[in-house]
């Protein structure tokens, strides 16, 4: 070992030097001569990455998804008139995101309230919001409600809800089968899959009708396992905005519980579909009436605009008010390591609108503002393609529901849409109308002619 280091220093420029000198010199006598020498580099052995390729070097490049890869694709084209619809988001006629007036005035409230903090809340979420949000599904007067059969969990919106759902009924449910209508979301098949279920599909769509394969969907939940998962859109299909009328889903009902399969509800779009929370809730109180069990997962990301805050529900309906109080303590244990609490602000903010009658019907009001606007849209495009000739019958856009549409347009003639008109929406021609405005609906119908027209 080599001998400490000794600072020199000369007294009489010591006699000479501020204080502030003197303390550091004196601070630097006391501790350097009790420094070790860093070791010589020749001890220090190499990582074995260190000359070589990362350990992350097999990885291949993953691809975009292929819904918000639309937006990256959009993102990047300089073209001034281009027009992005493969988001799904709510835009004004302006094309801008919209923030509700009642959002911004909760907010306010909320911030001018100093005695709120940013404590952990608790696992299972704001208290206030879970018991609104179960009432907002099922209906304030709700017998399992009233019951006490119903669990419900804060999550983050609603594709934590499905995934939570999904790792529980993969714990704890004897069938670990999920039946996805098709198509479906194209996030669903991977948030079952990552849950530890495994994922089958029924007919649901039918491309020559542009409409709803209605005998082919009761044959095959018809075939299904006994016991198996039956995910259900509540309303506003996505991708297609086809939905059941209420004698149909009548019919899946009694299906599904003669054949003790097991409902869970995706209901993203409540209030979004038809303007009515209500009317949109009805598949789901259909359910609920007949005293068997489902799972709902709810979002407030469309109907309150609150993409961002990701902010939903989990609620499973069980026989009893002891069963659905053990559910709870099993949830609970999924979602502990999963992220442990959930959020706090997006949830007060649900939690006041809901709890206050004035708000409320001030959010009523504008939501169903936002759907009118969509179904403005879907009148305004089928006018707009019927008044040009465009051959083939367009009256399925007026017939569909929600934000979407399922425009029937093949790949390639999306792909010429894009390179020539710049418009941008998924390879399976859903287009989101929400994304439309009066200004942009006549480039859209020029695009969907030359499309049709030129034989792509």
């Amino acid at each position: 070992m080599r001998p400490p280091v000794i600072l020199k220093t000369n007294s009489l420029s010591d006699s000479y030097s501020s204080p502030c000198d003197r303390r550091l010199n004196t601070l630097a006598r006391h501790f350097i001569p009790v420094l070790e020498p860093m070791a010589s580099n020749d001890n220090i052995s190499a990582s074995p990455t260190a000359a070589s390729d990362s350990v992350f070097n097999h990885l291949v490049r993953a691809p975009e998804d292929p819904i918000l890869g639309v937006t990256v694709a959009y993102n990047k084209d300089p073209s001034p008139v281009k027009l992005n619809l493969g988001v799904g988001a709510y835009r004004t006629e302006e094309g801008k995101p919209l923030v509700l007036n009642v959002v911004r005035k909760v907010e306010q409230q909320l911030i001018n309230d100093l005695s709120r903090n940013k404590e952990y809340i608790p696992i299972v979420g704001l208290a206030d919001f879970n018991k609104l949000s179960a009432k907002l599904i099922f209906g304030a007067e709700s017998p399992a409600i009233q019951e006490n059969r119903v669990t419900t969990v804060q999550c983050l919106s609603g594709t934590g809800s499905l995934r939570v759902g999904g790792e529980f009924l993969a714990k704890h449910y004897h069938q670990r089968t999920i039946y996805l209508p098709t198509p479906t979301w194209g996030n669903h098949p991977k948030v079952f899959n990552l849950a530890g279920l495994s994922v089958q599909t029924y007919r649901y769509y039918a491309p020559a009708t542009l409409g709803l394969d209605f005998e082919g969907l009761l044959e095959d939940l018809g075939s299904a396992p006994s016991g198996s998962i039956v995910l259900l859109h509540a309303c506003a299909h996505n991708p297609t905005g086809v939905d059941p009328t209420l004698e149909q889903w009548e019919q899946i009902r009694q299906l599904i519980r003669s054949k003790a399969l097991l409902p869970f509800f995706d209901s993203a779009y409540q209030g979004f579909a038809s303007g009515s929370l209500d009317a949109d809730a009805q598949p789901v109180r259909l359910f609920v009436a007949d005293g068997g069990e489902l799972l709902v997962a709810q979002s407030y990301a469309k109907n309150l605009g609150l993409y961002g805050e990701r902010v939903g529900a989990l609620s499973i309906v069980c026989k009893s008010a002891d069963v659905a109080s053990r559910v709870e303590s099993q949830l609970k244990l999924v979602i502990r390591p999963m992220y442990s609490s959930p959020p706090i602000h997006g949830a007060s903010i649900v939690a006041a609108i809901l709890k206050d009658s004035d708000l409320f019907n001030e959010w009523t009001i504008e939501l169903k503002g936002m759907a009118d606007r969509i179904i403005s849209m879907r009148q305004q495009l089928f006018d707009a393609l019927r008044s040009r000739g465009t051959p083939g019958d367009w009256s399925h856009i007026i017939k569909q529901i929600g934000m979407f549409t399922f425009t029937g347009l093949n790949s390639k003639q999306v792909s010429f849409m894009t390179n020539e008109y710049h418009i941008y929406m998924t390879s399976d021609g859903r287009i989101s109308m929400a994304g439309l405005s009066s200004k942009t609906v006549p480039l859209l119908a020029d695009a969907i002619h030359a499309a049709v027209t030129g034989g792509v």
